[in-house]
């Protein structure tokens, strides 16, 4: 295999780093080197080191936890790509007028909850947004979301009341990983209100949770208006 020069790319790193675990050199479940040890060695900056970590994560092949390293999996896993939607897509796709509505913004530390979810410190803080998606005048998702402000501090100067926050999370911060459920619950008093529901509706809900490099980035639910219909490809 020829030696990497000064002009290795992360496709040249990428295929050394899996013909090393094709080989056994790298064994499953054993740690590599450092993202700084292996741009010395390649000759190369840690970014590029980094995107090439990140993509073979991102394909199956290597596990990646802040403070614990990146580690060779057992036995590569496929992985469905996945595109988090923007609500103004879903509406206008349906050949509606998409319109946003702020309810509330406010930065707070993390509830006991939260922080127990998302494994937060005491001290961390989160920016609290509601806000509300409709279809023309008719209410179409009640958004409750909770952004981690440490993994995101440029979100203190956002304007939630001009762009909602799903949207200016795609537009702004990338994620590696997503955790997502989707549940039927009963409508509050709160989410009845604005999905002009009966109290104790049932409501088509998703939660999801999203991280960059095992960092929190966020916490959403989403309660949908009576009628919305999911659909995914992989």
């Amino acid at each position: 295999m020829a030696q990497p020069t000064e002009t290795t790319s992360y496709r040249d790193i990428k295929e050394t780093v899996l013909a090393r675990i094709r080989s056994g050199q790298w064994r499953p479940d054993s740690l590599l080197p450092n993202e700084q040890d292996l741009a010395v060695e390649f000759s190369c900056t840690r970014t590029t080191v980094n995107r090439a970590l990140r993509e073979l994560a991102e394909e199956g092949y290597l596990e990646r936890r802040r403070k614990a390293g990146t580690r060779v999996l057992s036995a590569p896993q496929r992985q469905a790509r996945f595109t988090i939607p923007m609500v103004r897509d879903e509406v206008e796709a349906l050949g509606g007028t998409y319109r946003y509505a702020l309810v509330s913004s406010e930065v707070s530390n993390a509830p006991d909850w939260l922080r127990a979810r998302l494994a937060l410190n005491p001290d961390q803080c989160v920016m609290h947004v509601r806000c509300m998606h409709f279809n023309g005048n008719t209410p179409f998702q009640y958004e409750d979301r909770w952004i981690v402000i440490d993994s995101v501090p440029q979100v203190t100067e956002a304007d939630f009341a001009a762009i909602g926050p799903n949207e200016w999370l795609i537009q702004t911060v990338p994620f590696t990983n997503v955790e997502l459920s989707f549940l039927a619950s009963r409508a509050d008093e709160t989410v009845a209100g604005f999905l002009d529901v009966p109290v104790g509706e049932p409501v088509f809900t998703g939660e999801r949770i999203t991280w960059l490099e095992g960092q929190p980035v966020t916490f959403a639910k989403m309660y949908f208006a009576a009628g919305y219909r999911m659909t995914t490809q992989f």
